[in-house]
């Protein structure tokens, strides 16, 4: 049936192990070929995204690879010492970094938060689907300007009095309780302060 049919759901999401483990593949296979397989990272970037701008990227790393190559062949010695080959080298190294921090960027961007398979909440004040114009029935209130209050004046701190009157009025309290004491019956010995 056709035409009319369910749209073809989504590709899953790898789990996290498969997603570190194909990126620490990819990544390995550039920097241990010393460049020479860094188009692999970017191919596997542009059948992951299927942008026409990742298939762009893999065409620009092999056509790189083919200047690198060109650069190389006319060096003709072991050790690529002339500066035809020390060109090829450096364009082929540079390929490799270039083309793994590539990979690294669309993968991160592709299996980002938005194809975890959690919903990402909308932005306040955006609802579901397309942006829907305010309706002409809500109400509208008038913006009052927010004025801040004037700061409140702190009371200041009561006055103390100073300590020596407050520890005569605690002798006289203790003389004034100690007489009670010693007028109150029922103590057998009504001096208890040592001497007075």
């Amino acid at each position: 049936m056709q035409g009319h049919g369910f749209a073809a759901p989504p590709p899953r999401r790898p789990s996290t192990g498969v997603l570190v483990l194909l990126r620490v593949i990819f990544v390995a296979v550039p920097v241990l070929s010393i460049g020479f397989l860094a188009w692999v990272a970017t191919l596997r970037a542009a059948i992951v995204t299927r942008k026409r701008g990742d298939w762009w990227i893999f065409a620009g790393s092999l056509a790189v690879l083919g200047i690198s190559f060109g650069f190389l062949a006319t060096d003709h010695t072991d050790d690529f010492s002339t500066p035809n080959g020390n060109t090829g080298m450096i364009i082929l190294l540079l390929n490799a970094a270039a083309c793994t921090a590539y990979y690294l960027y669309a993968d991160i961007q592709h299996y980002g938060p938005r194809h975890t398979g959690h919903p990402v909440p909308p932005a306040p004040g955006m609802g579901y689907g397309y942006p829907q114009p305010p309706s002409p029935y809500a109400a509208t209130h008038p913006q009052t300007p927010v004025v801040a209050a004037p700061p409140t004046p702190v009371p200041p701190p009561p006055p103390q009095r100073p300590a020596p009157a407050r520890i005569d009025q605690v002798r006289a309290e203790l003389d004034e309780l100690s007489d009670y004491l010693r007028q109150h019956p029922g103590h057998t010995d009504g001096h208890h302060e040592g001497g007075r």
